[in-house]
């Protein structure tokens, strides 16, 4: 008999250690669970002021090159230039770097995705018109919506093999690009109209005088 309460003693001692250690584990999960939401949201936190950052920059570049600062003053142009270029270098004091882990497959993905945009990019002067074509092309294959025109396949093939963050990184890259098609466009469109303009009152005053 007194063996048998020992030996239940000893049981009940077991038991009480196995739940404790349960309990413990239990609690340590729970807080790296809540750990692990608090980091997904440090990280799209960082990834916000990243993309703040580039929409920054973007801004002051096109105030820059804006058809009203070429339609001011010398003196104008050059004071609001220093205050573009100071904002300019504070944005850029501003670092801000959220790592993506990428698998091989993802990092070559990658890599091939940048060279194909970066060779559009670099035929931009030779041919704006071609290149806004292919940059849509490219971006359709980065659309989830039904695209209105055509849709680079291979492009879209070697984005899916890129990690998802890496994904959404070239769709953005691609919509700025096409953004400053769009407003290099504008102001080359702009500038013809003021020549064009121009000449023609040259003709009317020629025409006055003769």
């Amino acid at each position: 008999m007194a063996q048998a309460r020992i030996s239940a003693k000893a049981n009940e001692g077991r038991f009480c250690r196995s739940s404790s250690m349960a309990d413990r584990s239990s609690r340590l999960l729970e807080s790296l669970d809540q750990l692990e939401l608090r980091v997904e949201a440090l990280r799209e936190a960082a990834t916000a002021v990243e993309q703040e950052k580039e929409v920054l920059l973007e801004m002051i570049h096109s105030i820059q090159n804006s058809q009203d600062m070429r339609q001011i003053s010398d003196g104008e142009r050059e004071e609001l230039n220093l205050t573009a270029n100071r904002l300019m270098g504070r944005t850029l004091t501003v670092e801000v770097s959220v790592e993506t882990i990428r698998s091989p497959q993802q990092q070559e993905s990658l890599k091939h995705a940048t060279r194909i945009i970066d060779e559009v990019v670099s035929k931009f002067l030779d041919d704006l018109g071609n290149a806004r074509s292919h940059l849509m092309s490219l971006y359709s294959a980065c659309s989830s919506e039904v695209p209105a025109g055509p849709v680079d396949q291979k492009f879209q093939s070697i984005v899916i093999g890129c990690a998802l963050e890496d994904q959404k990184k070239i769709k953005r890259r691609l919509e700025t690009l096409l953004r400053n098609i769009e407003n290099s466009d504008k102001a080359i469109k702009l500038l013809e109209h003021s020549k064009g303009a121009a000449a023609k009152t040259l003709q009317n005053a020629d025409a006055r005088f003769n």
